[in-house]
């Protein structure tokens, strides 16, 4: 294993830091209801999410993008989910303390999300004040799991990939991980669940935030 030092923390947002499942499914139910479209399911809505929200609807919507009516039904979760956000979405239990701990501890941290970029800088100002860097959806910004807006974190902390690590919930943040060349934890309590993160190569697991400053420590030891 490398010897390299941790001193960097690059998180998802969804699913990883913010519980924001709830929220979405309305966002995506009322598009769908004003359109005359079958609603869908906390459920379904958790195994569409992780690449942004235009591919959320593109698996929502009957027919997704060859959808005649697609984009008015899209632009209508978009302006409602602008408004309501943060309704019921909060931070997993925990992890305010978690970032509160890795802050004191003079790690660097960042959030990457495929999330629209300004809804990225909102949540981070409301929730994360630990965070210094936060980078949703861009133009010029290749998304997730591209590995550009990770480089791009690291550039604007100053930091090397050799000394960073990435924290996702999903199969999109394993690729994220791998194609930056950074180890990954995977967090059992987003959307996704062990046997689907094994088979999509996850070897570090969390069941709770507080774990993850141990698995740093040993990494670091």
């Amino acid at each position: 294993m490398h010897n390299r030092k941790i001193t960097t923390v690059i998180f998802d947002l969804d699913g990883t830091l913010l519980d924001t499942l709830e929220d979405l499914k309305n966002a995506v139910n009322y598009a769908l209801r004003v359109c005359g479209m079958t609603e869908r399911t906390l459920s379904e809505i958790r195994q569409f999410v992780g690449n942004g929200v235009r591919n959320l609807m593109i698996r929502v919507v009957p027919q997704g993008e060859e959808n005649p009516e697609f984009e008015h039904v899209f632009g209508i979760f978009k302006e409602y989910y602008g408004e309501h956000c943060n309704d019921a979405t909060r931070a997993y239990d925990g992890i305010p303390e978690l970032l509160q701990e890795l802050k004191n501890a003079g790690y660097a941290m960042a959030i990457v999300s495929n999330k629209i970029d300004s809804a990225v800088q909102d949540l981070n100002n409301r929730y994360f004040p630990q965070v210094d860097v936060a980078i949703g959806d861009r133009e010029n910004l290749k998304r997730k799991p591209e590995p550009d807006s990770v480089f791009l974190a690291l550039k604007e902390l100053n930091r090397t990939r050799e000394e960073a690590i990435y924290v996702g919930d999903s199969d999109v943040d394993l690729a994220t991980a791998q194609n930056a060349g950074l180890p990954c934890i995977s967090v059992l309590w987003g959307f996704r669940d062990r046997d689907f993160l094994v088979e999509h190569g996850a070897k570090v697991f969390v069941e709770k935030p507080t774990e993850i400053t141990g698995v740093l420590s040993s990494m670091n030891a």
